[in-house]
């Protein structure tokens, strides 16, 4: 039998989540006929088989997390071709493929406690409960974690519902927000805009577009990206602003590309047109990649400020909170004015204390524009 194994994706990325199989053992395929698809953190994408022959077994099943390497399909081994597990870059088609909800497996994992203090009994109690050690608070002297306190978790754990493994674009959102939690050095500035010049009905994201533009001409190096093994920083000159849109499965950021040379009206129709494509899982792979700087206008939900999260490679991200009218002096007098809440987080392994405030500063002065 031939095993061919889950080929490099590209991006890096390690694994992928099988949504659908086209295919079952016994069935004859030829060349490049579509054999399953997978989603990745950054699309779901088609396998192709890599020769024509009968299918003997195939090695995982609907909703599995299967990484690059691992057994996909066995052929016969009197099939034509050669099972090859290089590469499928180029070879899968990616833009048009609808995500489909992947079965939720039951029953919960567990990790190993790195890290928490419990002595080796405890420890076994944990693993016989299926608790893992990082979810419980210790109470025992030191911090170190005792048998009441495993099994305090373990009643709670049982009156729950069984754990709910991420998938797709949540489980890539997961793993991008633990690796930006470990590397940068994020530090968050805050301040009001005051917009109380805007005419009514102002596109209020196509104006903090333009006043994001504005800080990333006052100070470029926000618009950047840093590499940590090297500490080194390429500052980019054409600014991809990458723009987080709030779905169901999770956190998704579209790119919206040369955003510093492009007119309102074609920001506002390539906006219009991201977010349709995302809505409808139609997205292409390479409009999730590549972004310069972010930008979230949380505040169409809710919320004043908040701490943003800076990805790697990028360097900045600014967040807007809810609009609202508040007292504000003006010309010596109290006056009631319409403010935009700003946040902008940085990295400050990369960005200075100064750089951020100049930033922001260029920001807000575009946005008390009436125009």
């Amino acid at each position: 039998m031939k095993i061919f194994k889950l080929p490099d994706l590209g991006e890096g990325l390690q694994e992928a989540e099988l949504v659908a199989w086209r295919v079952e053992a016994g069935q004859m395929v030829a060349l490049d006929e579509p054999l399953l698809e997978v989603e990745t953190a950054k699309a779901v994408v088609e396998i192709p088989s890599p020769q024509a022959g009968r299918i003997e077994k195939l090695f995982a099943e609907k909703g599995d997390i299967v990484h690059v390497g691992a057994p996909l399909v066995g052929f016969d081994s009197g099939a034509e071709g050669v099972a090859d597990t290089g590469s499928v870059v180029g070879a899968v088609e990616t833009g048009a493929r609808v995500m489909r909800e992947a079965p939720v497996a039951h029953g919960r994992g567990h990790g190993h406690g790195v890290g928490m203090k419990a002595a080796p009994a405890v420890r076994a109690l944990a693993h016989k409960l299926n608790v893992d050690l990082a979810m419980v608070t210790p109470t025992g002297p030191d911090d170190v974690i005792t048998a009441t306190d495993v099994q305090r978790v373990a009643r709670i754990l049982s009156e729950t519902e069984p754990a709910e493994p991420l998938r797709g674009f949540r489980r890539a959102m997961a793993q991008s927000m633990a690796l930006a939690q470990a590397e940068v050095a994020a530090a968050t500035i805050m301040d009001d805009a005051d917009i109380n010049e805007w005419s009514k009905g102002a596109d209020t994201t196509i104006r903090l577009i333009r006043a994001l533009v504005a800080g990333c001409r006052a100070e470029p190096g926000l618009n950047a990206w840093f590499e940590s093994g090297s500490l080194s920083r390429h500052v980019l000159k054409k600014i991809d602003l990458g723009v987080a849109v709030d779905q169901p499965d999770g956190l998704f950021v579209p790119v919206l590309r040369n955003v510093g040379e492009r007119a309102g009206a074609d920001l506002r129709a390539g906006l219009d047109r991201m977010r349709a494509d995302v809505a409808a899982r139609k997205i292409p792979p390479e409009e999730l990649r590549g972004a310069t700087i972010t930008l979230s206008n949380f505040g169409m939900i809710a919320g004043r400020y908040a701490a943003p999260v800076v990805v790697p490679p990028t360097v900045a991200i600014l967040g807007a909170g809810r609009i609202r009218e508040e007292v504000v002096a003006f010309d010596g007098a109290p006056v009631v004015h319409r403010v935009l809440p700003l946040s902008l987080t940085f990295d400050h392994r990369v960005v200075s204390g100064g750089e951020a405030g100049r930033f922001l500063a260029a920001v807000m002065a575009d946005l008390a524009k009436p125009a």
